[in-house]
């Protein structure tokens, strides 16, 4: 975070700096984290609203930055508590330029930086407690993303954006990541799913069958999409990952779907053969057969769409477009 990150985010005369809260949305640290590290190592708020609130500055938010670096960087706290607490008392005679840099502030190629740009400061924070592997900070940020923004926004600009984040990070890194890759599609897994437990499915609209392609194992978007669909009281059965064609068929003829959406992460996954199959798959009694809708989803299909075939550009679009036929 630079300088004008935090000068924008306490400048608020009104309350004298951000709250616990507030900062731990911003780092990607759990509440629970910076008042032990208050309490044990005196990394806190300079001052405290009413004598008890906390209320962070934006030094003291510099000085938790310093602290997080270090910690992600794999230092003890008890260390990294010395070492950032040091660091941001200056030695008399150094220049204001050097004091700042003593004081830690971590760079865009520090250990454990990913390269998140200019998204949402909960984007940054939630790349900061994945590279941590901090389990209960990105459960709380995830889950209060989805609560202020709604599942919609905090897809497209919270949790898609520090996924790519840290895939990129994978690429360049080589196997160093993959833990974080790992851990952190388990959690946004995990909020999606509990989102989508919120609201029973409204009767009476038909089913939206959703499965990756053969051959193809990313789940995330279609989960982000059945979370969509639940959470609009429409039903849906989510098949996951490299659902073979017999079992698809099988699960059409079986369900009834009103529409179908196959997930191609990959040019390699994308069958067009695939989606006349599905297309021609027909249930019902004699005389009143029905087919499904088969909507084609992911970058696999640019280029290569059958004809005639409905390929939502996002999110909102396929949800749209599942409520649309869900309800004839």
């Amino acid at each position: 975070m630079d300088d004008a990150s935090v000068s924008t985010l306490t400048r608020d005369p009104a309350v004298g700096g951000l709250t616990t809260g507030a900062v731990a949305r911003l780092l990607g640290v759990a509440p629970t984290t910076l008042r032990s590290w208050d309490r044990r190592y005196g990394i806190g708020p300079a001052s405290r609203e009413g004598g008890r609130h906390r209320r962070w500055t934006a030094a003291d938010i510099r000085l938790l930055e310093c602290m997080c670096g270090l910690t992600n960087a794999g230092m003890p706290p008890a260390e990294a508590a010395r070492a950032a607490l040091a660091a941001a008392s200056p030695e008399p005679s150094a220049r204001p330029d050097e004091q700042q840099g003593r004081a830690g502030k971590p760079d865009s190629h520090a250990p454990g930086a990913l390269p998140i740009g200019r998204a949402r400061r909960e984007c940054r924070g939630l790349a900061r407690a994945a590279v941590r592997l901090d389990a209960q900070a990105m459960d709380e940020l995830l889950a209060a993303a989805i609560e202020r923004y709604g599942l919609l926004a905090a897809w497209e600009s919270v949790m898609m954006p520090t996924l790519h984040a840290v895939g990129r990070k994978w690429e360049t890194a080589g196997e160093r990541y993959v833990e974080v890759e790992h851990l952190l599609s388990w959690h946004v897994s995990s909020a999606l799913r509990r989102a989508a437990s919120q609201r029973a499915p409204v009767a009476g609209s038909g089913v939206s069958l959703l499965a990756c392609t053969p051959g193809e194992s990313h789940t995330l978007a279609l989960e982000a999409l059945a979370a969509g669909l639940a959470q609009r009281g429409l039903p849906v059965r989510m098949f996951g990952a490299a659902l073979p064609v017999e079992a698809m068929e099988e699960a059409v003829r079986r369900t009834g779907p009103a529409a179908v959406v196959l997930w191609a992460q990959s040019r390699s996954t994308a069958s067009r053969a695939l989606v006349t199959r599905v297309e021609s798959i027909e249930w019902g009694v004699r005389g009143a057969r029905r087919r499904p809708v088969v909507l084609v989803a992911g970058p696999g299909w640019a280029g290569q769409l059958p004809p005639g075939a409905r390929h939502p550009s996002g999110l909102a679009e396929a949800l749209d477009a599942l409520a649309a036929i869900s309800r004839r």
